[in-house]
């Protein structure tokens, strides 16, 4: 049900060495070895992608500056979207996704390069179905997810317009269902339409926002809000209810991400640009060795998201050679 190979790369691989993987506590891997620092590391990256990832690449920014002072990073976080424009214009050298890159995006970067971005596994994320922190609901089925947010139904369930129609009771059954999620820029927007909604249609009641911390933010002031985002962005005001995508009611974590009981769970990545042949930019291989580092990975769980197992990482360190 994941597209985006969670359960084929992660799950089969990693799940197989579940002792090793991180545990319920979120530790980083004990195999992922700790970032060792090289000479003549200097000069500017430009960052253009995922909303998702802005605040982590942020965060990973801030580490390695500290690590190499020389060393300028611009961040800019409007959507998945963006990254694939930016990354064959040149006007970045980071494409943050938090889904994987299209095959027309895929082809539009190959007609001017002759070659395929390289894309590598950064973090876990588990997509956070976020309500309100005094709403009763504790778990929703995602047929009941789609029934919420979609106007085509393709789950087969009926029109969910009152917190009533999902099973509140009391003074909650009759209070409107208030809907947030993010623009068609965002890569969450695309996985939640393709893996929760069916590839259906949302209702026009949804009100898009431009970012993961809005929709969160929209939620946690509305009583009656329900939205979705990087389970990252998640804060005490608001409550990730567990789903029910066909195994009984599943919490997000990072087991539970990892183990596939988790309906809608997905890796983020970043894409940029190598050439098949000669040296990598040393710049843009130092840093994104940080980020599959032990500490890179300690900054990935201290953002809400959840570290990759060790043996991920290490198949996605052999791209950056």
């Amino acid at each position: 049900m994941i597209k985006n190979n969670l359960k084929a790369a992660c799950l089969v691989l990693g799940l197989t060495l579940a002792g090793g993987v991180q545990a319920e506590t979120s530790s980083v891997d004990a195999a992922i070895a700790p970032y060792a620092s090289v000479s003549g590391v200097s000069g500017n990256l430009n960052s253009v992608g995922s909303d998702s990832l802005n605040n982590l690449m942020t965060f990973w920014a801030e580490g390695f500056k500290a690590v190499y002072p020389n060393v300028n990073i611009q961040i800019e976080g409007k959507g998945s979207s963006t990254a694939p424009p930016a990354l064959i214009e040149g006007t970045s050298q980071l494409g943050p996704m938090s889904r994987e890159m299209k095959s027309t995006e895929m082809d539009q970067f190959s007609n001017k390069f002759g070659y395929k971005p390289t894309e590598i596994k950064v973090a876990v994320d588990s997509l956070g179905v976020f309500v309100n922190k005094d709403n009763p609901i504790e778990c929703l089925t995602l047929t009941q997810v789609d029934s919420i947010f979609s106007s085509t139904y393709k789950r087969g369930g009926q029109p969910a317009e009152k917190w009533g129609d999902v099973g509140a009771t009391g003074v909650w059954k009759d209070k409107p269902i208030s809907l947030y999620g993010r623009n068609s820029a965002s890569g969450t927007y695309g996985y939640f339409k393709e893996h929760v909604l069916s590839k259906g249609d949302y209702k026009p009641t949804v009100k898009e926002q431009p970012g993961s911390s809005s929709v969160v933010q929209g939620v946690a002031s509305d009583l009656g809000g329900i939205g979705y985002s990087g389970i990252g962005y998640k804060t005490s005001d608001v409550k990730a209810i567990k789903i029910d995508a066909g195994k009984g009611c599943v919490e997000p974590s990072s087991t539970t991400a990892l183990n596939g009981s988790y309906g809608i769970s997905r890796f983020l990545y970043v894409y940029f640009n190598k050439k098949p042949t000669g040296s990598m930019d040393v710049l843009i291989k130092e840093f994104l060795k940080y980020t599959l580092s032990k500490q890179g990975q300690e900054i990935t769980i201290k953002d809400g998201y959840y570290a990759l197992p060790a043996s991920i990482v290490e198949k996605e360190m052999t791209k950056l050679k």
